[in-house]
């Protein structure tokens, strides 16, 4: 198996309200036909499906789906970027929580969620800096 990630797929309650709120955030929507709202990336793309038909696909309840803990991260190239972009999504609808603050280790960072609660970690991490189109790779580029 090839190490990588290519599609991204958040549940969500309501497709129409969470793709308004990644398109207020400045992202550019791909033209779909099969009920997903899509987000090409860099080198990966993010999908929006209803939760409930996602549960469906998968043969489970809705409720089955739980909540997990994990983040989606979003590195920017400079530390006064994670406030910028933490601004961009509270008025974009995003419930801040965590403003933006330097690290233990040297970056800095802060948390919103989406919408549907999805976690967003905004991050400038002075020890992987991204290539020229935005990629990021742990510890940078050598």
């Amino acid at each position: 198996m090839d190490q990588r990630i290519s599609l991204i797929t958040l549940g969500v309650s309501d497709v129409t309200r969470s793709a308004a709120f990644y398109e207020a955030l400045g992202w550019a929507r791909v033209d779909t036909t099969d009920g997903v709202v899509a987000f090409d990336l860099i080198g990966q793309t993010l999908g929006l499906y209803p939760r409930a038909e996602l549960a469906r696909d998968m043969g489970l309840k809705e409720s089955d789906l739980g909540a997990g803990g994990s983040t989606l991260g979003y590195n920017v190239r400079d530390k006064d970027d994670v406030a910028q972009i933490l601004a961009k999504a509270k008025a974009a609808g995003a419930r801040i929580l965590k403003e933006a603050e330097d690290v233990f280790w040297g970056g800095h960072h802060g948390y919103f969620s989406d919408p549907d609660g999805h976690i967003w970690e905004v991050a400038h991490n002075p020890f992987s800096p991204l290539r020229e189109d935005g990629a990021f790779r742990w510890n940078g580029y050598g």
